[in-house]
């Protein structure tokens, strides 16, 4: 009898655990709308890009490249995705350009022979000339084209300053766009004007608001033309000097200018990676770039773009996100005068035989995402299109507009998939390159959302391919 209920209760005990067994369902896995809201929570609630910009930006300062600071930058940045989580951080040497803009520019109006001037703020264009040791003093005239600067020819143009007065269009709802028309006079007018004759050169800052802040930037010359140099002017102080131009003969223009070019130095890419769970070889990578002008301490450009690419990796390992392939974030050196780093990366991913399924840059600024433009094929542009609604409720809803990052371009041209998170433009123009470049100028909760942007993106990448 003992036995028979011993097996009974056995027998019953076996089928309650195999109807249990059977009966057990796994929990079924998060929609990618689920994950994103998860991303995007993690970032407001947990974000670390704010904290990482105030130490990148108030405690390291500028960092242009071949500085002390850039270097100082690179140490900072390497420990930063280490903290974030990343499986591995490594350097990638690069040569890099190593331009110093020395003192304080100065620069003058002078009417009547030199009885009278009038102050006006200048800055030097990154790898110009420095001017004469007492100063640079011409008569100058003002143009607003390359044609219209042929068309004076050199009769009219030798011995003087040419002033490229080219405001930035203010129809273009795209701001980017503007900026595009104008910077052209920026990088190419030294060399433009010397072919005249032209003695140096001023031109316009690339702004849409008016201020008394010039805005530098990388100029070009061409090595079988005299380099002369060359410098931005305020666009209050353009406003006033087309202003006296046109209202005085002969006006004579000064400016002193102490900028020179040292030998290349050594530098670095710094690398973050979160390993794939299919242990391949291939890759999506977000990044931004670390060296940035000397005016200000470069908050938006780009001190943004490498935070939220470090906020990226913080992000998956935060929230247990495992992808299929591999996450990197670089922080690219070198963007503003040179491009060396995205060379360099390009060129090393090639050596190693990597496949990148996509690679995303943020350099547009730290403020509220609206999208993200693309170089890719026209198949690839509709399944990102077809993720719209999933970034919609995030204020995010433009996919349609080409275009990618500069660091990006020698990876762009081997066929990869290159994007570029897309900020309001409306705002970034005021800071571009300037002194107010800083961080007190930079929305917190803006700034998350950027990350989040950019990782919700990867998610969808690596999940899903392109």
């Amino acid at each position: 009898m003992v036995k028979k209920i011993k097996f009974t209760f056995l027998f019953f005990s076996l089928v309650a655990l195999a109807l249990v067994v059977f009966s057990f369902k796994p929990a079924p896995e998060p929609t990618d709308a689920e994950t994103i809201k998860r991303i995007f929570n993690e970032a407001l609630t947990n974000g670390t890009s704010y904290s990482n910009l105030d130490y990148l930006t108030n405690k390291i300062g500028a960092r242009l490249s071949g500085s002390m600071n850039s270097l100082k930058a690179v140490q900072w940045a390497f420990q930063a995705m280490k903290d974030a989580g990343a499986d591995s951080v490594y350097l990638q040497e690069c040569m890099v350009p190593h331009w110093e803009r020395g003192d304080k520019e100065n620069a003058k109006m002078i009417f009547d022979g030199g009885k009278t001037a009038i102050q006006v703020s200048i800055c030097a264009l990154g790898g110009s000339v420095a001017t004469p040791a007492d100063g640079l003093i011409a008569e100058i005239i003002e143009v607003k084209s390359f044609e219209e600067l042929s068309k004076l020819g050199k009769e009219k143009v030798a011995g003087k300053i040419v002033f490229f007065n080219s405001p930035m269009n203010p129809n273009h709802l795209e701001t980017f766009d503007a900026y595009g028309e104008a910077v052209k006079y920026r990088w190419a007018g030294a060399s433009e004007a010397v072919k005249y004759g032209a003695v140096g050169v001023v031109v316009r800052s690339c702004s849409l608001k008016e201020d008394d802040y010039p805005h530098t930037g990388v100029m070009g010359y061409k090595d079988t033309l005299h380099k002369i140099p060359a410098c931005a002017i305020s666009t209050k102080g353009a406003r006033i000097l087309s202003e006296n131009i046109k209202a005085n003969k002969n006006l004579e223009f000064y400016f002193h200018m102490n900028c020179k070019t040292l030998p290349d130095e050594i530098s670095y890419n710094v690398v973050g990676e979160i390993y794939g769970s299919n242990k391949s070889d291939e890759y999506v990578i977000v990044g931004g770039h670390l060296d940035s002008w000397d005016l200000g301490t470069g908050a938006h450009d780009d001190g943004a773009g490498v935070v939220q690419s470090i906020e990226v990796l913080r992000i998956f390992k935060a929230l247990k996100l495992k992808p299929k392939c591999n996450i990197r974030a670089v922080a690219f050196m070198n963007e503003e005068n040179g491009g060396r780093g995205g060379e360099k990366y390009a060129e090393w991913a090639k050596i190693n035989k990597e496949k990148h399924l996509a690679a995303i840059e943020s350099d547009a600024g730290g403020f509220t995402p609206r999208g993200f433009s693309s170089e890719v094929t026209p198949t690839q542009k509709e399944k990102l299109k077809s993720w719209k609604p999933l970034f919609e409720p995030y204020g995010i809803h433009n996919f349609d507009r080409d275009g990618s990052g500069a660091d990006l371009k020698k990876l762009q041209e081997t066929g990869v998939p290159c994007l570029e998170l897309m900020p309001d433009s409306q705002r970034y123009f005021d800071y571009h390159h300037a002194s107010t470049d800083v961080f007190s100028t930079v929305n917190k909760r803006e700034l998350e959302l950027g990350g989040a942007a950019m990782a919700a993106l990867v998610w969808m990448i690596a999940t899903h391919g392109l």
